[in-house]
């Protein structure tokens, strides 16, 4: 009999699909799982932000504040900004917080809120302050997130990311020491409703420890047009757009029938740090 040679008609080695069409239905399937751990994990972050003490949230910020380099401290501005939010906590809010504040020397336009009420101010930031109702709205700004404890919910978004990363890529891999840097930073990306809420905590806490609302929107009138949205992180980012809060701000101001006066200048030996502070400010991320 002669032999005619014929494909199998089945073969469990072979595939009898497309390995590239294998792949991506397994790459999708991998994606979709991670995607759910992430939301899981998220509203478990929701969850149990509410439960957490200040007191451990310290505990969370000593490893931060320990990192810090004494040498980059700028003590002159630094007195006169804790002075400034120590008014605003205790005449205006009852937030169960101490504030302290860390005044880093830095061109960086930034500020960060860590765990426990550790705010650290660089003083790129008060480079582009004129007066000390602007200054003052900043920081009313990062205690309206603090009072709704966004920060702490930012930050386990965050863990929850970086741990995810670790997982999937290793502990040494580019993406997870990516995911560190910004965890380290706390880079927290707030949404909308959150911004907003934080805005109008500033409005209400400036209007009582002033009795009126100038300088309000100064800041964000200054961000030149080309740099907003987004260069500027979460204070000038696109939720809200740099312009959308600053009418948002002068509405709410309307409603509650807010007044405007002369703002206050800052104190002599503020001007001269800021004119003696070197290099040129660089924008950053603001959480």
């Amino acid at each position: 009999m002669k032999y005619t040679p014929r494909q199998a008609e089945s073969n469990v080695n072979v595939t009898p699909t497309s390995p590239i069409r294998e792949f991506f239905v397994l790459m999708g399937g991998l994606l979709g799982i991670v995607i759910l751990i992430y939301i899981v994990l998220g509203l478990a972050v929701n969850l149990i932000v509410p439960h957490i003490s200040v007191d451990l949230e310290k505990k969370m910020a000593a490893p931060f504040i320990r990192s810090m380099n004494a040498q980059d401290a700028d003590t002159t501005c630094q007195h006169y900004v804790q002075a400034l939010i120590d008014d605003l906590q205790g005449r205006c809010t009852a937030l169960p917080y101490h504030f302290q504040v860390h005044v880093r020397k830095a061109p960086t336009i930034n500020a960060l809120a860590l765990p426990g009420g550790h705010i650290i101010v660089f003083t790129g930031l008060l480079d582009k302050v004129t007066s000390e109702n602007e200054l003052a709205f900043i920081l009313a700004h990062e205690m309206g997130h603090y009072a709704h404890r966004d920060h702490l919910r930012g930050l386990g978004r965050a863990v929850v990311f970086m741990t995810i990363s670790t997982f999937l890529f290793g502990p040494e891999s580019g993406v997870s020491r990516m995911v560190a840097r910004g965890l380290s930073m706390t880079e927290m990306s707030f949404s909308r409703s959150q911004e907003t809420q934080a805005d109008e905590f500033a409005l209400e806490t400036l209007n009582c420890a002033y009795g009126h609302v100038a300088g309000t929107t100064d800041f964000f009138e200054k961000i030149p047009r080309e740099q907003d949205p987004g260069r500027f992180g979460h204070y000038f980012a696109s939720h809200p757009e740099n312009r959308l809060r600053i009418s948002h701000l002068r509405d709410i101001s309307r409603d509650r029938g807010f007044k405007l006066a002369d703002r206050k200048p800052l104190p002599e030996a503020i001007k001269r740090s800021k004119d003696s502070t070197p290099g040129k400010p660089s924008p950053s991320a603001y959480p």
